[in-house]
């Protein structure tokens, strides 16, 4: 065997197979949207990990063999799919950032008026 590197379950020991490693790719893509879509950020957080590695592993793979026109085309096919998956990711996920640093600026601003002006006691309760 040529080489031992593999993507998910998929050797990657001819054009075939990295064609498959690429579809295991956008399954993996699938994933992390769906995660992205229900708010599953430890999850996201685990496929992102695999993805990245899966990624390097499948580009190292891939310049061992010369893929046809076909391939190619179902390759560009896939990829197309892949980064359409990933814009939609980022886009979401740019939107959790900008959530999270509205919170992150309300709790400052809390902070700062706690510390401003100490404990507020409501004024409709009376001191004992």
């Amino acid at each position: 065997m040529k080489n031992k590197l593999s993507v998910g379950e998929v050797a990657l020991s001819s054009p075939a197979a990295i064609l498959a490693g690429y579809a295991a790719l956008l399954a993996r893509s699938s994933r992390m949207l769906a995660y992205v879509h229900a708010r599953d950020w430890f999850n996201l957080v685990e496929e992102q990990t695999s993805y990245a590695i899966e990624v390097e592993t499948l580009a190292n793979a891939e310049s061992e063999f010369e893929l046809n026109d076909h391939e190619r085309k179902r390759k560009m096919e896939l990829l197309e799919q892949i980064l359409e998956q990933d814009l939609e990711i980022r886009q979401r996920l740019e939107q959790r950032q900008n959530e999270l640093h509205e919170l992150i600026g309300t709790n400052t601003r809390k902070r700062d008026l706690s510390r401003a002006y100490g404990t507020l006691i409501p004024f409709n309760s009376s001191p004992q």
